[in-house]
């Protein structure tokens, strides 16, 4: 399969690394100081893009794969504002885009896990809720988008709490998210349900970016070839 990398940082290097240890070819690398390569026969020629950067360039970079008629799975997050447009794009002109907040296979475990959990915890209402997400001093969005797709799985389940907040809960009906960013932290999150009398804690640990990085690989694999909006319970059916 013949794969574009658009952002060449730390996970678009393991990214490269891992798609090469499994057969794929590299036929085009985007980043800051290449920008008009999106136009280039090489890129066009792609099966699929893998799109790691920022949240402020992130939709551009999708709306430029789809023009180039490229499909595309992006692992940025901080920008799903935008999904409803890219949506009607996507049904509109027949894209194709694969977007997870986390590609990694033991989040999307840990996530199908919390809701299941969420779900029990639904008939205590003694014990509260809150999360706690720490990554890397470079990750710009927070909370994660990780920690806001197990909100929302927590959210779906659990009637007493109808939001999320940054950091201080301040009414009953809201979960606190506190975001930390220290050292090299690839990602952390833990769901603490409290009560007077215990608590129950489920965390998630990544120790490196090699699982973020398989999965984001594994997902190029499963889109190529197919269209519309994708994403990790398309891929593992959770």
């Amino acid at each position: 399969m013949k794969i574009a990398l658009i952002g060449y940082g730390k996970m678009g290097k393991t990214i490269e690394r891992i798609a090469l240890g499994r057969g794929h070819k590299i036929v085009s690398v985007i980043d800051v100081d290449n920008l008009d390569d999106f136009d280039s026969e090489a890129f066009k020629s792609a099966d699929v893009a893998i799109e790691f950067t920022v949240p402020q360039v992130a939709v551009s970079n999708i709306k430029r794969a789809f023009k180039s008629n490229v499909p595309i799975v992006c692992g940025t997050t901080g920008w799903t504002e935008a999904l409803p447009e890219l949506k009607k794009i996507i049904e509109t002109e027949g894209k194709t885009l694969f977007w997870s907040s986390n590609f990694s296979l033991g989040v999307n475990i840990f996530m199908a896990v919390n809701k299941y959990l969420a779900g029990i915890m639904n008939q205590f209402p003694n014990y509260n809720v809150e999360m706690t997400e720490v990554h890397h001093t470079q990750k710009l969005d927070a909370p994660s988008g990780t920690a806001i797709t197990l909100a929302e799985g927590i959210l779906e389940k659990l009637d007493r709490k109808d939001s999320w907040t940054k950091e201080i809960e301040t009414k009953p009906n809201e979960m606190a998210i506190k975001s930390i960013r220290e050292g090299q932290v690839p990602g952390i999150h833990t769901i603490r349900y409290e009560s007077e009398v215990d608590s129950i804690e489920i965390t998630h640990d990544a120790k490196s970016r090699e699982g973020f990085a398989l999965g984001a690989v594994v997902a190029a694999e499963f889109t190529a070839g197919k269209k519309g909006l994708l994403g990790m319970n398309d891929l593992f059916n959770f």
